[in-house]
């Protein structure tokens, strides 16, 4: 495994606040948004934008758009991402990513093929069916190839499914649409421009890439931060962050080295802070090492945890204001109301969280708010207030 990379002496030295909104900047949550470039250019700057099966407000990859772009119609969001300039694949985890990083996730789909399966083993009859039914009549869902489960257990995927994900490991299929939730394939052939489906970069060029777009998405980030943007090994890393032309700082209070996006660090940060929820699963806070160190913030899902072991609730949202994570709001939706049904907040940043509320109902298309349990509960009066007026 390589040495860590070595930095220079003297670095440039940042301060916590100066990474931070480095870091806020970065991920398009500071300044006015540019609704004219839309879903399109975010994504460009983002690199990814994570999908998630679970639905409270919106799926996720349409609240990470609204966090930074605004109340954006939700149709219009869905038709950006599957439009035709983006596909879906893995980067930090199943990810919205543009198109023309097609080529840049062949060192990953060599590995893959190298090893003959992912979570289950590989029939060659199945793969050359699913092949031939997709040239035939793609593109198609796992539904219409035959199913996707042989089991009532959610692992036990049927030989069309396991078959088609292979594929889709490996780049001979891609998906480029969700339709009712459930991935759409098509032969890569068909579905990536020809130029993009040809370039087969070398591993050192793809990971030279992917570690300076993610240090480019981030700001200013560690070797971990940089492994985890992308889901890279620390070596792939270490390997090429000399040529990835992000530069080494010192940030107060990291105990770890750090690099930044150059461009970054000489543009002063300027425009207002983002009031907005934020999906548990936005490329901000995804990093649960990198949050507390960013924000002094603590954040987990809970959706997998048992009900009674939770602590913020179901689907807990931070709440980003004056640029920094300051609450959080477990809601649902019932009818025409939006619910929060747990929230916790620090009692001067009421105002805005009212703010956030209110402006996250209308976009999901509710008339109201409602607020169940508030930590601290002197909180809850002035949010009421708030939300009244």
């Amino acid at each position: 495994m390589p040495a860590a990379a070595a930095l220079p002496d003297p670095v440039t030295a940042l301060s916590a606040d100066e990474a931070r909104r480095i870091a806020l900047r970065a991920q398009g949550l500071v300044g006015a948004p540019d609704r004219r470039a839309g879903v399109p250019a975010m994504l460009r700057s983002l690199g990814a934008v994570q999908l998630d099966t679970i639905s409270v407000l919106a799926r996720s990859h349409e609240l990470v758009a609204y966090a930074r772009l605004g109340p954006v119609g939700r149709e219009a969001v869905e038709r950006a991402y599957w439009g035709g300039d983006a596909f879906e694949y893995w980067s930090h985890a199943a990810c919205v990513l543009p198109v023309t990083e097609w080529p840049w996730f062949a060192f990953r789909r060599r590995r893959l093929l190298a090893r003959q399966k992912r979570w289950h083993d590989v029939h060659q009859p199945a793969v050359d069916a699913v092949r031939e039914r997709l040239r035939t009549g793609g593109p198609l869902t796992t539904k219409e190839l035959g199913g996707a489960k042989a089991g009532p257990e959610w692992w036990n995927w049927s030989e069309a499914k396991i078959a088609v994900e292979w594929l889709l490991d490996v780049g001979e299929v891609a998906c480029v649409e969700r339709r009712g939730w459930r991935r759409v394939y098509d032969l890569a052939e068909r579905a990536i421009p020809a130029e993009l489906l040809r370039d087969e970069p070398s591993d050192e060029a793809c990971l030279e890439r992917l570690v300076a777009q993610g240090g480019r998405a981030m700001g200013v980030a560690t070797r971990g931060d940089l492994a985890d943007y992308h889901r890279l090994r620390v070596d792939n890393v270490d390997a090429v962050l000399e040529a990835s032309g992000l530069v080494p700082v010192a940030v107060a209070g990291w105990d770890e080295p750090a690099w930044a996006d150059a461009a970054a660090l000489d543009t002063p940060v300027r425009g207002r802070h983002r009031t907005t929820l934020l999906s548990p699963f936005d490329s901000l806070i995804w990093d649960r090492k990198r949050t507390p160190r960013l924000f002094a913030f603590d954040h987990f899902i809970e959706a997998y945890v048992p009900a009674p072991k939770r602590v913020h609730g179901y689907y807990a949202m931070p709440l980003l204001a004056g640029g920094r994570l300051v609450g959080r709001v477990d809601p649902k939706r019932d009818g025409r109301t939006l619910v929060a049904k747990q929230v916790s907040i620090e009692p001067r940043e009421v105002e805005r969280l009212a703010v956030a509320l209110r402006e996250a109902a209308e976009w999901v298309g509710c008339d109201a708010v409602a607020v169940g349990d508030v930590s601290p509960r002197a909180a809850a009066g002035a949010l009421l207030a708030a939300l009244g007026a």
